[in-house]
């Protein structure tokens, strides 16, 4: 986290030397955009975070943990392939999720599912592509994932 600060403040000084006016524009459209984030932001720490607190961490770890094997991905799967949260929100729940005890593989499993795969707006895509290619996208997106939390656990 330092580094990428560090990295961050030297970016800046390099583009206010550049042009300032257009450096400020950004920093400011910057700091909008985080502050209307931040509110889901909260709202989602806070809420795993009392999830988090009311699942014991042995239930944690025994359902999605190190020795739950396939059970554990297919949790992740599931949740990965209904849930509707974004990105910058489900990586940082990922990072408390692993200090909890949760396997990469399984973390693996959860975010590419999560990313590819989309079941609740199975609907919405089927509108534009078709029920046959949405369910083969689907379902060969969900086997990927497994495939990636596969070689994750066997990497990790």
């Amino acid at each position: 986290m330092k580094l990428l600060s560090i990295f961050t403040g030297l970016f800046i000084i390099v583009s206010l030397i550049f042009n300032r006016q257009k450096t400020w524009e950004g920093v400011k459209k910057g700091a909008a955009m985080f502050l209307r984030l931040l509110p889901t932001l909260i709202l989602m720490l806070v809420l795993v975070s009392i999830v988090l607190y009311l699942i014991p961490e042995e239930k944690l770890a025994k359902y999605m943990g190190e020795g739950s094997g396939i059970a554990g991905w297919a949790t992740a799967a599931l949740f990965g392939s209904v849930a509707l949260i974004p990105g910058f929100i489900a990586y940082p729940l990922c990072g408390i999720l692993v200090k909890g005890g949760v396997a990469y593989s399984v973390i693996a499993v959860f975010i590419t599912t999560l990313m590819m795969t989309g079941f609740l707006t199975l609907p919405v895509e089927a509108k534009f592509f078709g029920w046959k290619i949405s369910v083969i996208r689907n379902l060969i997106s969900l086997a990927a994932a497994l495939l990636i939390g596969l070689f994750m656990g066997f990497f990790l």
